[in-house]
């Protein structure tokens, strides 16, 4: 059976789950920043995802990207997949701007995460939900 990462659940907000994938926001304001994770148990790699369920990770990478996009009107979004740190595969949808902390470097260990308020993660996480339904 799955089960979410410790660290993911822990550092994020959940927005829904697709067909396949669980959809957080990660708790850091400075870059507005999306997880997918796809509810396989013990799946570390993209290549490790069945076949049958590859188009569907694909279309759910480019439905997230479309509404992270709409909601954040970003310079460039950045995708990723490392897992060097949490080894279950999630692949990361990170809106990037040029007055961002990082930019244009990747946004690994630049600055310390900013957590979002209360307020600010439900908005995010509402405008979110209205975009990926």
């Amino acid at each position: 059976m799955f089960k979410l990462n410790k660290t993911l659940a822990k550092d994020t907000f959940e927005i829904c789950d697709l067909k396949l994938c669980k959809v957080l926001l990660m708790n850091d304001q400075n870059y507005p920043w999306l997880i997918l994770v796809p509810r396989i148990k013990d799946i570390t790699d993209l290549h490790h995802i069945p076949m049958a369920d590859q188009a569907d990770l694909m279309n759910e990478i480019s439905k997230v990207s479309h509404a992270l996009e709409k909601v954040t009107s970003p310079k460039k979004l950045n995708v990723a997949a490392l897992g060097n740190i949490v080894s279950q595969l999630h692949i990361h949808i990170i809106a990037r701007f040029e007055n961002d902390a990082a930019w244009p470097a990747p946004v690994w260990g630049k600055t310390p995460a900013v957590l979002y308020s209360s307020d600010m993660s439900n908005e995010l996480v509402k405008n979110l939900k209205v975009e990926l339904n």
